[in-house]
């Protein structure tokens, strides 16, 4: 039975048993896929491949500690999480020192400046982790945190129970909860929240 047969996880048990063969199997399977979800986001195909070289480079590397449930998903949010890293480094910009601060530039500025850039980070950081949810689980979140409306309300407008949407709104907050690194975020999604 040749590899391409194999289901994810069993290639995936291979890989972690050293096996490049199955490795270049899933690599075969998912680079065209994730290559377009790339650049999708950057807008660069040498960069968007760099991307994906780079994600499967570090799978390979990391192959024994790993624990992948869901190759898909991870690939897919492994290759946004590298898309997000690369844009802010290429949106990184050159700092100016100035010998004395000018008169019209109030500390106060350059400090809601500074806010505002971290802000605009923090907000992109969690569309990133957002984005990986689950579309209707997503969905619900957003009309819940952003649009404000109440459980009622979202079941009514989709259609589903009340049950559902508290149960679509709990996984959203577990997954985030359990994504997010940065406690500046969190302290936003708490913002949100209220």
């Amino acid at each position: 039975m040749g590899k391409s047969s194999l289901s994810d996880a069993e290639l995936w048990n291979s890989i972690k048993d050293d096996d490049y063969r199955a490795f270049t199997t899933l690599f075969k399977r998912y680079w065209q896929l994730l290559y377009k979800t790339a650049l999708h986001y950057i807008k660069d195909p040498e960069i968007a491949e760099e991307i994906v070289h780079d994600l499967f480079f570090n799978i390979w590397r990391s192959r024994e500690t790993l624990q992948i449930d869901d190759f898909k998903s991870y690939l897919k949010a492994g290759t946004r999480y590298e898309v997000f890293h690369r844009v802010k480094k290429i949106r990184a910009t050159p700092i100016t020192y100035f010998e004395e601060l000018p008169e019209e530039m109030g500390s106060s500025v350059l400090n809601k400046g500074d806010e505002n850039i971290h802000s605009r980070e923090l907000e992109q950081e969690l569309e990133l982790h957002l984005a990986s949810l689950p579309d209707r689980c997503r969905q619900i979140f957003l009309l819940s945190r952003k649009d404000n409306l109440s459980n009622a309300e979202i079941a009514t407008q989709l259609g589903i129970s009340k049950r559902s949407v508290e149960n679509q709104i709990t996984a959203a907050l577990k997954y985030l909860r359990n994504n997010l690194k940065n406690i500046a975020i969190v302290i936003m999604l708490l913002r949100l929240l209220k």
